[in-house]
């Protein structure tokens, strides 16, 4: 399962660089690096924690009721007011 976008999408949102999560997670940097570009996928503890740091339980009720990653961003983005940058 894709996890990345949906995690960096919470971590900018929430104005935290890579290295200020990681800090409050207890992690890398190196790691929400590996998790936001799906190079690791992270454990439910690790995912709820994340949810928990940005302040985004929405988007984890959201996931796990089978949104998939796309499709939960384009549909909260209206809601929270953000803006995805599609490279």
């Amino acid at each position: 399962m894709k996890f990345g976008a949906i995690l960096k999408a919470c971590r900018t949102r929430a104005g935290f660089s890579q290295e200020e999560l990681a800090e409050k997670l207890f992690i890398n940097q190196s790691d929400i690096s590996k998790y936001e570009s799906d190079r690791k996928e992270p454990t439910m503890s690790l995912f709820q924690a994340w949810m928990t740091n940005t302040q985004s339980p929405e988007v984890a009720v959201a996931f796990m009721y089978g949104l998939d990653g796309i499709n939960l961003i384009q549909q909260l983005m209206p809601i929270i007011g953000g803006w995805i940058v599609w490279f």
